[in-house]
């Protein structure tokens, strides 16, 4: 299931990079929210949706163009979470740090999770509590590494003062940043050690890389020490989180 999973990702990563390659117009528009979404987005879901329902017809599917209502969704144990290109903000700029997001919860769990980066060709995976990263054609098992002082990757789109106050107060450390759900990959395969987030995520933001970076051996967590819990609820906002390997 898990290669099978890749290899949609690759498939939508493809339709992304028609249009980042400029083979197909943008047409860039804004949401509710005023949050970016092109045709890139539009393309690499139904590229995603339909290879979802075909290899699994049984589970349903939430993603971030297409969000089921509440009372659809309310009762699902078990549902494919997807975000198709997760750093539009970094697409638009062209600066490679976006992903294609797909992760398969049960019962409130990533217990499942693919992150692809398709400029950078790179690959993040994640099955029965084991994570691997794939570059080159080469795939290989990653998990989390201590250093001192710790890197901490941040936001590239995204900062704040809350982050900057906490910065501040966390003593010796580097900061690198960067875009999408990347960040938990560079925890999960041992460059960084820390991932901090105050402000605002989505659940199809975060369960992707969640799935990686815990199956590497890091902590995923809001800041009241719990996990973060994708059982569905009405809000599809996460509260603040950290992604930790201490």
């Amino acid at each position: 299931m898990l290669d099978k999973i890749c290899q949609l990702a690759r498939e939508a990563g493809d339709a992304i990079m028609q249009v980042y390659d400029g083979k197909q117009p943008m047409e860039l528009a804004s949401k509710q929210d005023d949050s970016p979404v092109t045709a890139a987005d539009i393309a690499a879901h139904a590229v995603i949706l339909k290879g979802l329902q075909a290899l699994t017809p049984e589970i349903p599917v939430l993603s971030e163009e297409d969000p089921p209502a509440w009372d659809v969704r309310q009762h699902w144990q078990r549902y494919w979470l997807v975000d198709p290109l997760d750093g539009t903000k970094e697409f638009i700029k062209r600066n490679g740090e976006f992903t294609v997001n797909i992760a398969l919860i049960d019962k409130g769990k990533a217990v499942m999770g693919v992150v692809y980066a398709p400029v950078m060709k790179m690959m993040y995976s994640a099955a029965d509590g084991k994570a691997w990263k794939e570059e080159c054609g080469v795939r290989k098992q990653i998990q989390v590494r201590d250093a001192r002082p710790p890197l901490v990757v941040i936001s590239r789109s995204h900062a704040d003062g809350e982050l900057q106050e906490y910065l501040q107060q966390l003593g010796e450390h580097q900061t690198t940043s960067i875009g999408s759900s990347l960040k938990f990959c560079l925890v999960a395969e041992g460059q960084a050690q820390l991932y901090p987030r105050f402000g605002p995520t989505n659940v199809w933001d975060t369960a992707a890389g969640h799935a990686v970076a815990a199956a590497a051996g890091a902590h995923v967590h809001d800041w009241q020490g719990k996990p973060l819990d994708y059982t569905p609820r009405e809000s599809f906002l996460n509260p603040g989180f950290r992604v930790s390997i201490y």
